[in-house]
């Protein structure tokens, strides 16, 4: 399917008010959509079924599901154009939202100091003009700036409409194999992914790994992890550990998934009391932002031979169980005429908090540099 008849299909199943995702994962030259047949609310509570899912911060029981067998799918090979999109200076936010970001990350730092938790991660939402009837073009600047990421444009509309380009891996499975990553830090891209580390930002790193091995040593067989490395997404740079392994067939897809979401890189360690913090001081829901979103239980084949011809290779063809969901960072949402953008940050003993704030609004430039 061409690229142009791709959106054009989007572009009604939209203006029907039908739900629908389309999506690029990273470093794939395909998009792909999964169109819904009707308005119907779907969920999955065991991860078993096969669709695209689609899962809130908060409640782990609202995993909204789009259902392999009630979606029509399209792709697309999208071709990249070579636009450069530079920073806006011109971007500005009120003394009042810095300020109230400020004391919030004051009063975290005071709760850590009193060992309530080691780490908590605070956010902010801001609210930009824009227009629903430019989502899809919206969605296209995206593709074409954030080849490594995890870019898509979800809509339900008894939910809504989200857009995001997010850099972290919750969970990848093929097979039983499976690969997850701790994501953490971040500083601005600026010529070169030769950079130095400060303790706060390797102290944050540390600890989302370590909860990730502790979570995951008892729910799975196997459990390996990799070197520390700097990764870049779009114009920022993190810190990112890959762990993977092999799960446990009797304890499945979903043990791993609660285990893990929400991770400390978007809640906190240890995670309930970090996540009462957040409910408690941030002062609007996060719904789905720092939640997570992706392909759950889809069919993919493989042979030994590429070569159509070898006809015994071919005899060999494994179909293996694949899911990959990515955490809801990097995102926003359009509603009522505007798009809420939502960023956030780690919070340790190490923080200060004007550093915390110029964080958020490297994050925030990365979305409204397109709008």
């Amino acid at each position: 399917m061409t690229t142009l008849d791709f959106f054009e299909h989007l572009n009604i199943h939209f203006n029907n008010d039908l739900p629908f995702v389309a999506y690029r994962k990273p470093n794939d030259g395909v998009v792909k959509a999964m169109l819904q047949d009707d308005a119907k609310l779907h969920y999955t509570t065991n991860f078993k079924a096969s669709g695209f899912v689609f899962s809130p911060f908060q409640n782990k029981n609202e995993n909204i599901l789009f259902p392999l067998e009630n979606c029509k799918t399209l792709k697309t090979s999208f071709k990249i154009e070579d636009k450069t999109i530079t920073s806006n200076s011109a971007f500005s936010v009120s003394e009042t939202s810095k300020q109230k970001h400020l004391d919030l990350v004051e009063k975290a730092i005071a709760e850590i100091n009193t060992n309530t938790f080691k780490k908590v991660v605070v956010s902010r939402v801001e609210a930009q003009d824009f227009s629903k009837t430019e989502t899809l073009s919206l969605l296209q600047k995206l593709l074409n700036t954030y080849t490594t990421a995890m870019v898509y444009c979800w809509y339900h509309p008894k939910v809504g409409l989200w857009l995001g380009a997010t850099p972290e891996t919750l969970l990848k499975v093929e097979g039983n194999r499976f690969l997850t990553m701790s994501l953490a830090g971040t500083q601005p891209y600026i010529d070169t992914e030769e950079v130095i580390w400060q303790a706060k930002e390797k102290e944050e790193q540390q600890l989302v790994t370590n909860f990730i091995v502790d979570s995951l040593q008892d729910n799975v067989n196997t459990l390996n992890v990799g070197q520390t490395e700097t990764i870049k997404a779009g114009k920022l740079l993190h810190l990112r550990t890959k762990i993977s392994g092999l799960l446990d067939p009797e304890k499945g897809l979903v043990s791993v998934i609660k285990q893990l979401h929400p991770t400390p890189a978007v809640c906190g360690l240890p995670k309930q009391n970090a996540q009462q913090f957040i409910i408690n001081n941030e002062g609007y829901n996060r719904e789905f932002y720092t939640g997570f979103l992706g392909e759950i239980n889809l069919k993919q084949s493989k042979t030994r031979n590429t070569n159509r011809r070898n006809v015994e290779n071919n005899a060999y063809a494994t179909v293996k169980s694949v899911s990959h969901v990515f955490v809801n960072l990097r995102c926003l949402q359009i509603k009522d005429n505007q798009a809420l953008i939502y960023v956030g940050g780690g919070i340790t003993k190490d923080s200060i908090p004007e550093n915390e704030w110029d964080e958020t609004v490297a994050k925030s430039k990365t979305v409204k540099n397109l709008l």
